[in-house]
């Protein structure tokens, strides 16, 4: 049978002066997940929120991800959230991951290498049986582009929950238009974006969210 679990992570920024012991720009400050079936249908969310040790939290983020220092105070490190995250999984299935670009995969794997801590065979396994999202919606748009998360919602019609941003709202989105693209083998798009390609050269097209948007009448 099997399920697919889709994956966000929210991170903060690492000070220069603070990359001596942790060799990266960015600390994952929350982990947000949405559990499909085989038949792509979310069955469960799951939303954690995690204690960076090297990072803070500007401004620029808490409006972003609308994330506080009080949801930050008493939340648990990478480690802890990683194996609350696991316990949550079903026991002995197959899961497959699935994030929006490969970022959160790699994410995932450099806070691992750089705080040097272990986590289960089944995490490991999880790491290398990973989906990216973006990659798969650009070749089935057929377009030489990074679409952003946003943008391939609007692009397909999806009615978005949540604010963008926020971890689990995006993986919840995110596995939305991933069970669309199974099921649809050619995606339905937003009538505004298909109008668009058509009064566009398609050499020449260069179409975001704005477009739509300013296409739709907001």
């Amino acid at each position: 049978m099997g399920y697919y679990v889709v994956i966000d992570l929210e991170m903060c920024k690492v000070p220069k002066n603070c990359r001596k012991g942790f060799h990266h720009g960015k600390e994952t400050i929350q982990i947000g997940a949405a559990l499909m079936n085989a038949e792509y249908e979310v069955i469960d969310t799951y939303s954690i929120f995690v204690k960076p040790q090297f990072g803070y939290l500007d401004d620029f983020i808490k409006n972003l991800t609308g994330i506080t220092e009080t949801d930050l105070k008493e939340a648990p490190s990478i480690e802890e959230a990683i194996e609350n995250f696991m316990n949550w999984l079903p026991k002995n299935e197959k899961i497959t991951a699935i994030s929006w670009s490969d970022a959160d995969q790699y994410q995932f794997k450099y806070e691992i290498e750089s705080k040097k801590f272990n986590v289960s065979p089944e995490f490991n396994e999880l790491l290398e049986n990973w989906i990216d999202c973006q990659l798969e919606f650009n070749e089935k748009m057929h377009k030489n582009k990074n679409f952003s998360l946003e943008e391939a919602l609007v692009a397909t019609n999806i009615i978005t929950d949540g604010r963008a941003h926020d971890g689990l709202a995006d993986a919840y989105n995110t596995a939305l238009l991933y069970a669309k693209m199974q099921k649809e083998e050619k995606l339905v798009l937003n009538t505004y974006y298909e109008k668009a390609q058509d009064d566009s050269e398609p050499e020449h097209l260069s179409y975001g969210l704005a477009d739509i948007l300013s296409s739709a009448g907001f």
